[in-house]
């Protein structure tokens, strides 16, 4: 069996492994997909079309990503995570496992998502964050496990979301505190 499938004019560079691991299914990469040097995709990834990562972006077993997404270079999706369609994941962002992300998202570089409430000291169970619709993640924010991120809202650079932001506001600051959403903010976001 094929360890993946890729549709029409996509581009994989030498250095690339795409269906990573003994999975029952083959990865499957939609149309138009660019997959550059370094980058692994494990099995059970079911990718939409123009799709596009830069280097050594690392996607993990059991993630769906839809169509028109940008993964930057460094990036790691550490599995079981759900993404939309027309997401944005700049530089060096870490999505880790149990994390949704809706569709026109924006996430800036160094941005880290966590998934575990009390590393190593107990065992809760992993729960990522939320993101919905429209949203947009500043560089180097930090969203801690469960947190939801409305639809349109707006998480400010190097901001701490320890609670739930809602939709149309604007969290900044450490730990993040919620304000009105700036006037020039306003709306969704123009990634499609």
């Amino acid at each position: 069996m094929s360890r993946f499938v890729c549709g029409d004019d996509c581009t994989v560079d030498d250095d690339v492994t795409v269906g990573h691991g003994e999975f029952d299914a083959p990865t499957r990469v939609g149309d138009g997909a660019t997959i550059r040097a370094g980058s692994i995709v494990y099995g059970d990834v079911t990718i939409g079309d123009e799709f596009t990562t830069g280097h050594d972006v690392l996607v993990r077993e059991g993630t769906t990503i839809g169509d028109d997404v940008l993964v930057g270079t460094k990036t790691v999706i550490d599995g079981q995570t759900t993404i939309g369609s027309h997401v944005s994941l700049q530089t060096n962002v870490y999505i880790p496992t149990e994390t949704t992300i809706g569709d026109n998202v924006f996430i800036g570089p160094s941005a880290a998502l966590t998934n575990d409430e009390y590393p190593i000291r107990t065992d809760n169970g992993l729960e990522g964050p939320t993101i919905e619709d429209g949203a947009s993640i500043g560089a180097n924010a930090t969203l801690l496990p469960g947190v939801t991120i409305g639809e349109n809202a707006f998480v400010a650079a190097g901001s701490v979301v320890t609670d739930d932001v809602p939709p149309d506001t604007l969290a900044v600051g450490t730990p993040a505190t919620l304000q009105d959403l700036p006037k020039p903010l306003e709306g969704a976001n123009q990634i499609a």
